[in-house]
């Protein structure tokens, strides 16, 4: 089994965890400060290590940096009990193999282990192993709001791809917060530079390549001056292709020459402009199947998809409602009385905390702000009331979606039916246990 060092300050967690680890028959050491656990790492050299974000002499982050710096191969799980989205991404780009919320679960912790065995056997037997320390700089990330698993699985993904500058391919239903993923990316990879974003459906194909590629002066009726295209204005920074399932078949082949070649030419230019840009593109489409009907180029979404980011819909990770509504509450009821409204309103009643709970959101986060802005902008009391909330649409209701979100469904429910004991819901599913925990991994479900 493998060798485990918890490090963290609340001792009766980190006993408690040490008992269940050793039951399993794992060989556990525990630490309760920083200069302890660096102390036991160099002494024990775990090949799994459980770190606190918080102890009490040093920073979390900062002695992460020094055990991989010492012990690469190694796989450190950062553990926390509070929402801090730039610790997550600052912890994942620099090395952290997991990042878990508490309170911890056991089942949630053997799957952990599990993956992060499979990970420290595959770093051991390459020799070419990349480090795992890179260099980054300073963190300013957007903040992405929530604690459930799949969206703690969305800033993770933000972590990793920041290190890097390559291609992303964000999907998610409209009102996801999809340019918010792609801020994020840009704020922990490329801050310093530009951030350029264009909508691919709210420009006329006609206008859209000169918005994208510029275009020199004369090069078509009505270009009185020479035209700097968005790719041009990114600079070294982020060019977010917003709808990018929108673009027209003929722009489409011009991107995908720039992807490629990593330059590009003004519309009526001659000259080759270097693209320093990374692209980051969205959709709420559908891509394989705009392929599958000729509307899409295979080969550009392939270059966009080198990485793909999936953002679950709001109905799917309840658990982040009432979050992300204390979250919107300050921001609008803060808007609204800078433009001198007087409206003082910021407060909800157990029923309309209730009401948008039970509600599918087909709107996503967006259809949340705008019932939110709506009831407060309304409201003559303090305390907004159920029937002051309203919706954007009506509830969705025999909405047939993919596969995978029927799955999900159905393992959290029958999860939550038996109580998230494991055995039992494996023996119910008719899978074995292993193949339920990756289930749970996977789909990112949670407690």
């Amino acid at each position: 089994m493998s060798r485990i060092l918890i490090v963290d300050d609340d001792q009766a967690l980190a006993r408690s965890l040490e008992i269940q680890l050793g039951t399993l028959r794992h060989e556990v050491r525990t630490a309760y400060t920083a200069a302890d656990g660096i102390g036991t790492f160099g002494d024990f050299d775990p090949s799994i290590v459980f770190l606190d974000l918080n102890l009490p002499d040093r920073s979390g982050l900062d002695v992460l940096k020094e055990m991989l710096a010492r012990a690469p191969h190694s796989a450190i799980l950062m553990i926390t009990g509070t929402q801090d989205m730039a610790a997550t991404i600052e912890a994942i780009r620099a090395g952290a193999f997991d990042y878990i919320r508490k309170p911890l679960d056991i089942d949630d912790i053997t799957i952990a282990i599990e993956k992060a065995d499979r990970h420290v056997r595959s770093l051991r037997s390459s020799s070419t192993a990349a480090p795992a320390t890179p260099d980054v700089p300073p963190l300013r990330p957007r903040e992405i709001v929530g604690r459930s698993g799949a969206i703690m699985n969305v800033i993770k993904s933000v972590g990793l791809v920041s290190r890097s500058r390559v291609t992303v391919l964000i999907e998610g239903e409209s009102g996801t917060g999809k340019e918010l993923v792609a801020r994020a990316i840009h704020d922990a990879g490329t801050s310093g530079d530009p951030f350029v974003a264009i909508n691919c459906s709210a420009i006329v194909p006609t206008l859209l390549e000169s918005e994208l590629f510029g275009h020199e002066k004369g090069a078509f009726t009505g270009a009185d001056a020479t035209k700097i295209g968005k790719l041009e204005l990114a600079g070294s920074g982020t060019v977010f292709l917003d709808e990018v399932g929108d673009l027209a078949i003929d722009v489409q082949g011009k991107l995908l020459r720039a992807i490629q070649e990593r330059e590009f030419e003004r519309v009526g230019g001659v000259n080759a402009i270097p693209l320093g840009a990374r692209i980051v593109a969205a959709t709420h489409r559908d891509l394989e199947a705009l392929v599958r009907d000729g509307a899409f180029r295979e080969d550009l979404y392939f270059r966009l998809a080198v990485t793909r980011i999936p953002i679950p819909p709001l109905r799917e990770r309840r658990e982040d409602i009432a979050l992300i509504t204390d979250t919107l509450l300050g921001r609008i009821v803060g808007d609204l009385e800078t433009a001198a409204s007087g409206k003082t309103a910021h407060t909800l009643s157990e029923g309309a905390r209730e009401k948008l709970q039970s509600h599918d959101w087909p709107g996503n986060v967006r259809e949340l702000e705008n019932a939110l802005t709506r009831a407060i902008a309304m409201s003559r009391a303090t305390t907004i009331e159920a029937e002051a909330i309203s919706f954007d649409a009506p509830a969705r209701s025999g909405v047939v979606g993919p596969l995978h979100e029927a799955e999900r469904e159905h393992v959290r429910r029958a999860l939550e039916s038996m109580g998230w004991n494991i055995t039992r819901t494996a023996k119910r599913l008719e899978i074995s246990q292993t193949t339920l925990r990756k289930k749970i991994s996977d789909y990112g479900l949670e407690r």
